[in-house]
């Protein structure tokens, strides 16, 4: 006889004779013990405790659509707390799961009751310098130190808007690969600090006169992503092209031919960029008092000029070489706004490097992520453009460095010593 949904299982014998297992029958994506302990510990190896502690036994709880994985020492004597897993999305869940502050206090046996004095707490500036990694940005992400970056700015790909970005099975799973990538970032974002996303609706266009065209309000669905990865939303910014930029996507023609009600459909001329930050309990100013370097909080104050509304209008960008860059500009009053000078910038999906050259203008530096192998070349090539003869000093993730150019470092040289 089948369990009834209100308790919590692992496996159950079918009548067809079979085994099978509610993680099956509900279709989640961790199906087995073995998935469940396989994330676990990746998230352990993540937060450097993969080799400190040893797995009880996972058990699925289906009212809640969660596995739960123990966490004993590495004797397995006693528990030291728990990795819960979303069953659906194979997420860790940040708020359900014993954190690593926790799990090494117990290990080394330490209380973890609140002490009478506060320590104060320092403020770490990030080692990394200029990177460029090619490969899924999921992946990547994975192999990065917690908290050494200190903005992520992208834009990710259309969800098949467009034939070149045909890569998704269906929206679900587009909206599932943007939670795992919001669900890494957020371990490799520095605490208080900002992730900025550049999204917009997208036009499904009809595949016959029989149906109708549908939009998608994707910006919608990916801030309640942000907001279930656990930041706080801070603002949404329109980004407005000039009139006539949108009239490409064909929308709104059928209604300037023949004026009959019901068929009005405006022509799309904005963006989202929505801006949240990483939940902390230290306010903004915290982050500017403690600074270490003093020097670079200075140099970062914003001129006048600066945009006071949330509607920036900037013109697009254009790019022979991709479908869907955004303009330099854009990335620059990200940048600038957000970060100081000195701070590391990601962009998970970076396209041809638009980010990393905003960052290398504004004297940041950038970790840019990217998929397909032709955009990194472009990447290559711009990078010697931004940096001169220090693209020498940036890291190649997968892929070898660009070739040497003689010219960039005489160039170099005459402006260091006049010769």
């Amino acid at each position: 006889m089948c369990p009834s949904d209100s308790r919590s299982t692992l496996d159950y014998p079918v009548l067809e004779g079979r085994f099978s297992s509610v993680a099956q029958r509900r279709k989640y994506r961790v199906e087995s013990v073995a998935d469940a302990k396989s994330i676990a510990m990746q998230w352990l190896k993540s937060a450097a405790l993969g080799n400190s502690i040893s797995f009880g036994l996972p058990e699925v709880d289906d009212r809640y659509h969660i596995w739960r994985v123990p966490l004993k020492d590495r004797d397995g004597a006693c528990c030291v707390g728990e990795v819960v897993i979303d069953a659906r999305s194979s997420l860790v869940d940040f708020q359900k799961t014993t954190s690593p502050a926790v799990l090494e206090s117990r290990l080394l046996h330490k209380s973890s009751a609140p002490k009478n004095r506060r320590r104060k707490e320092t403020y770490r500036l990030s080692p990394l310098r200029n990177t460029v990694g090619l490969g899924d940005c999921e992946e990547l992400l994975a192999d990065m130190p917690a908290g050494s970056v200190d903005l992520v700015f992208t834009s990710p790909p259309y969800y098949n808007a467009r034939p070149e970005y045909a890569d998704y099975i269906s929206y679900d799973e587009y909206l599932l690969k943007l939670r795992k990538v919001v669900h890494q970032v957020h371990r490799v974002l520095a605490d208080g600090r900002f992730f900025i996303m550049n999204t917009s609706p997208v036009l499904l266009r009809r595949a016959s006169r029989n149906e109708s065209s549908s939009r998608i309000a994707v910006p919608f669905d990916v801030h309640s992503l942000f907001i279930q990865e656990g930041y706080e939303f801070i603002d949404d910014i329109i980004w407005v092209k000039p009139e006539g930029a949108g009239w490409a996507t064909g929308r709104g023609r059928r209604f300037a031919a023949d004026r009959n009600p019901l068929q009005y459909k405006p022509v799309p001329v904005t963006e989202y960029v929505l801006a949240y930050r990483k939940k902390s309990d230290k306010l903004i100013d915290w982050f500017i008092r403690n600074h270490p370097d003093r020097e670079a909080v200075a140099r970062s104050k914003i001129p006048d000029g600066y945009e006071r509304t949330n509607i920036w209008k900037i013109h697009p960008a254009h790019d022979g070489q991709h479908p869907a860059v955004f303009p330099v500009e854009l990335a620059e009053k990200v940048v600038s706004y957000y970060s100081f000078v000195g701070d590391v910038v990601l962009d998970p999906f970076a396209g041809t490097g638009t980010v990393g050259e905003a960052a290398a203008r504004l004297r940041r530096r950038f970790v840019l992520f990217e998929l397909v192998p032709e955009y990194v070349e472009c990447i290559k090539k711009h990078a010697k453009r931004w940096l001169g003869a220090r693209v020498s000093d940036v890291l190649w993730l997968n892929c070898a460095p660009p070739e040497p150019d003689l010219t960039l470092f005489a160039s170099d040289r005459k402006k260091r010593y006049g010769k």
